[in-house]
């Protein structure tokens, strides 16, 4: 890495729409299933790349709103996934990193052993202090709103002095706690945003790519953040880390 490219801003929240595992798994002549199970390994190993860079939060588009019209079979391997994903000590591997999981989304439709894998996932690392890991489950940028416009309500409804305004509102999205990406990245050569963090992403900066996402690795997400860093030296962008915290 060059000086220049050491003095670029980087990226605090980095977003990922993981696309193209059942492409991938159509290419080699597999199951879709298997294509799904190739592209959590990536997820593992884009982790771990987070954590080594130093990402303050890391968001991953796991389970859209969408996902549930897709084949019966697939719905049902998808939703089991977190259970493949905390075997071979994953979880014990996160809390060695300090890493903190949360979920954006309404978990309520899972099965209720996977509910409760989340919630033990969740409440196991919420006092750990280094990177912040979001996996979006049953999660749709629409849907996000409508809670928040509803949490919002319910609350004006008990403090009616309370003036709505979008730092206020901002507190009842499932970020909340981490804030709006910066840089949203997705694969596969899709480009659009596919009802993800729709509110959040207004001002990040987007980078596609048409890999697959069980082929994306550590050296794409570094050149994401190369991009990302000139695109902001470009604009002006003081040269410094942005801290979200």
């Amino acid at each position: 890495m060059s000086m220049t490219e050491e003095l670029l801003v980087k990226p605090a929240h980095i977003a990922i729409m993981m696309d193209g595992n059942g492409r991938w798994a159509t290419k080699r002549g597999l199951p879709r299933t298997a294509g799904h199970y190739a592209g959590m390994t990536t997820m593992r190993a884009i982790i771990r790349a987070g954590c080594d860079m130093n990402v303050r939060c890391l968001t991953l588009y796991a389970f859209s709103t969408e996902n549930w019209t897709r084949p019966a079979d697939e719905v049902s391997y998808l939703i089991r996934l977190p259970q493949l994903f905390f075997q071979s000590a994953m979880l014990d591997e996160l809390l060695s990193r300090n890493v903190r999981i949360r979920y954006l989304g309404d978990i309520a439709r899972f099965p209720a052993d996977v509910q409760e894998l989340l919630r033990h996932t969740a409440e196991a690392t919420m006092d750990n202090t280094g990177m912040i890991l979001n996996f979006a489950l049953n999660y749709g940028g629409r849907a996000d709103i409508m809670q928040a416009v509803r949490s919002c309500l319910m609350d004006a409804g008990s403090d009616e002095d309370a003036e709505l305004n979008e730092e206020r509102f901002e507190r009842y999205l499932f970020t909340n706690d981490c804030g709006a990406p910066d840089l949203v990245i997705r694969t596969s050569g899709e480009q659009r945003l596919s009802n993800f963090l729709l509110w959040q992403a207004a001002h990040a900066e987007l980078w596609f790519t048409r890999t697959l996402w069980p082929d994306f690795d550590k050296a794409l997400l570094q050149e994401a953040i190369r991009d990302y860093g000139h695109r902001k030296h470009r604009l002006g962008e003081p040269s410094r880390e942005p801290d979200h915290r």
